[in-house]
């Protein structure tokens, strides 16, 4: 069975990349190394992995990758620290 993953990049500068992949080890080492210069990463190793999912189904890591990127750093924060009870209130737009 072919797994895929969802995963959170914490960057050197404290921001957030969040990604989708067949092959965890392989992506990550890719990010780490700078093997693409115009990726998000590139200026901002080193890098640490905070988070990752298994998924069977591709189209569902790719429905979540894109829902988690729209995240604030909260959120995303939450997630990582599995403190999933936050997630909901973290959802709630903040009116004046």
């Amino acid at each position: 069975m072919k797994f895929y993953y969802v995963y959170i990049l914490k960057c050197s500068d404290e921001t957030y990349y969040t990604g989708f992949t067949s092959n965890l080890e392989q992506r990550f080492m890719e990010h780490q190394s700078g093997k693409y210069k115009e990726s998000y990463t590139y200026n901002r190793r080193p890098l640490l992995l905070e988070f990752y999912q298994e998924f069977v189904d591709p189209n569902q890591a790719i429905m979540i990758e894109k829902q988690i990127k729209k995240w604030s750093k909260a959120k995303k924060e939450a997630l990582i620290n599995n403190e999933f009870e936050k997630l909901p209130n973290l959802a709630k737009k903040k009116f004046k």
